[in-house]
């Protein structure tokens, strides 16, 4: 195959890896919380095998090189549940997984389970500043929780829910049930703001994304007839030499 082809087909996949991403950001349009991605490509220059000249000419690939999330805050949604509660601004809640990993979240939709524990939609412990689980009992009556994460309730103060905050949040990566995970030591935020019986919801943009997807489909078309027409002119050549032969 010429170098061409080769050429093409490097854009080719970039842009299916590209439709992927567009496809995921599209069917998490109504997820809680979720960050759109993107793709991040790069031209990679290399020189020429068949080109023995003294200034070998370079050749110019497509390469996707990254994915990275659009971090815009989504808009914050009133539901009245009580245990619904949104981050506004940077921070991320601490929750604790069964293998006792600590994973982080701006899913704040939270409920209880059957021992008072609040927990996420997941069953997951959502931990509180001084790194344990938060239990009402059922005497705790009128929760409310103010906007720095302080649980209180008819019987007084129960916690403060743990906002973290992370030096790059590029880095931090998704794991199942929509949390996500690093290596990177978390940092308490000191004045969090939460607003209780609310949600926030995706910052993915319907019209935009269904715009990139007609885009990136076109593109690829585009590429595909391209390279079907260099194959062709390929296979008329080869028929042509032997011919001749």
């Amino acid at each position: 195959m010429e170098t061409t082809s080769y050429i093409a087909l490097s854009r080719q996949g970039a842009l299916r890896r590209e439709m992927d991403t567009v496809a995921h950001n599209i069917a998490n349009m109504n997820t809680t919380a979720y960050k759109g991605e993107k793709m991040m490509f790069v031209e990679h220059l290399t020189k020429s095998k068949d080109d023995l000249g003294f200034m070998p000419r370079k050749l110019s690939f497509t390469r996707d090189i990254a994915q990275y999330r659009n971090l815009e805050e989504g808009p914050i949604h009133t539901t009245g549940n009580t245990f619904n509660v949104a981050i506004r601004g940077d921070g991320y809640f601490v929750v604790e997984t069964p293998e006792g990993i600590q994973n982080y979240t701006r899913n704040g939709d939270f409920t209880m389970d059957a021992q008072g524990q609040l927990v996420t939609q997941g069953g997951n412990p959502v931990l509180s500043t001084g790194g344990a689980p938060i239990f009402l009992s059922p005497q705790d009556q009128n929760v409310t929780i103010s906007g720095d994460g302080t649980i209180s309730t008819n019987n007084g103060p129960l916690g403060q829910l743990r906002v973290v905050r992370f030096d790059d949040i590029q880095k931090l990566k998704s794991e199942q049930g929509g949390l996500l995970n690093t290596d990177q030591a978390p940092q308490e935020v000191p004045r969090p703001s939460l607003v209780q019986g609310a949600l926030e919801g995706s910052n993915i943009q319907p019209v935009i994304e269904l715009s990139r997807m007609i885009e990136v489909h076109r593109s690829y078309d585009s590429v595909k007839g391209f390279i079907e027409a260099e194959d062709g002119r390929q296979k008329k050549m080869i028929d042509q030499l032997g011919a001749r032969a």
